[in-house]
């Protein structure tokens, strides 16, 4: 607590005229002063104390800080060195790759101009080649112009093969024809069979059957023989109906 002193003043001649005479040194101020002043004495003790603690604190951090940096530049001297050595193998070892790759060069460049010549060889050919797909293209244009012309006339030839073999006949992939049957089963008119014929040989292949039909080798063997397409499918048909209502066999 900060204490102003004050200015002290007495009168000696009427100190002196009393009896008793005492001059009043306000004893409890001094020692409140004096008090307070050996605190402020001690708080500056305690703070100066704190601070040179906490600066030999900081002063050992950095210190440690310092240490553990000149430890770290050591060990990157030590492993620049080791670097240094295995750079300066790679170097060498590049120099002798570099001879190595000029010989490879001068090589690469005899075998580019050798590339060259064969790619105006080629660039002549490819300006055939295209002169023929054009040529083939506008041949291809004219055969699918005849296909469609030809289509247009077997399309009413085949709704009426289809009616009269009471199936559906749809073209697929790689020359196979898909044929379905309706109305096969009497209790379910609607479950669809079919089998896939391939015609892309002169050997008639049935690719597959749905259901499975178990004399199904013995009519494709006499399809093969007799080329009869159309009495082939009826067959089939007649089989389907068959194994489909319990029917007796229906000679094939």
């Amino acid at each position: 607590m900060a204490f102003a002193p004050r200015g002290f003043h007495f009168d000696l001649k009427t100190v002196l005229s009393d009896p008793n005479p005492h001059i009043d040194l306000d004893i409890p101020v001094y020692e409140e002063t004096l008090q307070n002043f050996l605190k402020a004495v001690n708080n500056y003790k305690n703070r100066s104390i704190t601070a040179i603690t906490d600066k030999r604190t900081k002063d050992a951090a950095e210190k440690k800080k310092l240490h553990d940096r000149a430890q770290k530049i050591e060990a990157e001297i030590s492993k620049c060195k080791v670097q240094e050595i295995e750079l300066m193998a790679t170097l060498e070892r590049e120099q002798a790759e570099r001879k190595d790759a000029e010989v490879a060069v001068t090589a690469f460049k005899r075998q580019i101009t050798s590339l060259h010549e064969r790619s105006a060889t080629m660039q002549t050919q490819i300006d055939e080649y295209r002169a023929l797909i054009v040529s083939l293209k506008t041949d291809k244009d004219k055969e699918r112009s005849t296909l469609n012309t030809h289509a247009s006339r077997v399309a009413p030839e085949l709704h009426s093969y289809e009616t009269l073999l009471a199936c559906s006949i749809e073209g697929m992939e790689k020359e196979q024809l898909l044929i379905s049957f309706g109305g096969v089963d009497i209790s379910d008119p609607d479950r669809e069979f079919s089998f896939i014929l391939d015609v892309s040989c002169h050997d008639y292949k049935v690719v597959k059957t749905s259901p499975p039909l178990p004399s199904l080798p013995l009519l494709v063997d006499k399809l093969n023989v007799t080329q009869d397409i159309f009495t082939f499918i009826v067959q089939i048909r007649q089989e389907f109906h068959r194994m489909a209502n319990g029917d007796e066999a229906v000679g094939v």
